[in-house]
């Protein structure tokens, strides 16, 4: 179970357009947040310690694909930040989510902190099973293929995937007990889809067996930011 299973996705160009949704929130209440590539290639490590240092659940969304040896030494330096989750493709395969993990334990050894959750990146939201298939050269359907990535992540001891809310309830009858999906492509109904193309509603979500969401332009583009993250929860616990 994950406290606080709304991630609110910062997908902003500065430090100061990112606390501008977040000082919003009252400091008794702050909410998990998802720090992308967008935020972090500008804002860089000094912002994230500092919304460790604020209390924040820190979400780190890099999605790292590189050789072993290269992953295993970004993974140890991210770890040292404190982050509370990051994520790494689970296409690299198995040697690279290993070194993954070892970088994770080595950097929290370091650094005197607990190990971060891993989450394996299975395929994007973005993509249609056809633009997959035509991209990737496979034939595999996207069901097959993000089961498929799901059970590597975990076969190697990754915390859990990130997916559609359209494969979690399958992804944890073949996953133990305490892998976890969290997933992207969520909007409330009334919303536009925007570049997602497997999108679903907090409720539907939850109902399907998601573990927690990432969301962004629902909340971070409402006219009330706060009362939009309420309603996502109230959403999601609905199930």
């Amino acid at each position: 179970m994950i406290k606080q299973p709304i991630f609110i996705a910062l997908d902003v160009s500065s430090e100061k357009a990112a606390y501008k949704i977040l000082d919003a929130f009252p400091a008794n209440n702050r909410p998990a947040v998802k720090v992308g590539m967008e935020l972090f290639y500008v804002a860089g490590p000094e912002f994230v310690r500092g919304l460790k240092a604020k209390g924040y659940t820190v979400f780190l969304d890099l999605k790292l694909y590189d050789i072993p040896n290269t992953v295993q030494k970004a993974t140890q330096n991210l770890a040292e930040l404190g982050v509370d989750y990051l994520t790494v493709h689970a296409a690299g395969g198995r040697r690279m989510l290993e070194a993954a993990l070892y970088g994770a334990e080595k950097g929290a050894q370091i650094a005197g902190l607990s190990r971060m959750k891993l989450l394996g990146i299975t395929q994007l939201t973005s993509f249609s099973e056809a633009e997959m298939q035509e991209t990737q050269l496979v034939n595999a359907s996207m069901r097959e293929s993000v089961l498929h990535l799901a059970k590597i992540a975990d076969e190697v001891g990754i915390a859990g995937v990130i997916s559609s809310a359209y494969e979690a309830a399958e992804i944890h009858k073949i996953t133990g007990a305490n892998f976890l999906t969290i997933t992207p492509g969520i909007r409330f109904a009334e919303d536009e889809q925007g570049d997602q193309r497997r999108v679903m509603t907090p409720q539907q979500a939850g109902a399907n067996g998601a573990d927690g969401l990432v969301m962004g332009r629902s909340i971070t583009g409402a006219q009330d930011v706060v009362a939009a993250y309420q309603r996502a929860t109230a959403e999601f616990l609905e199930k």
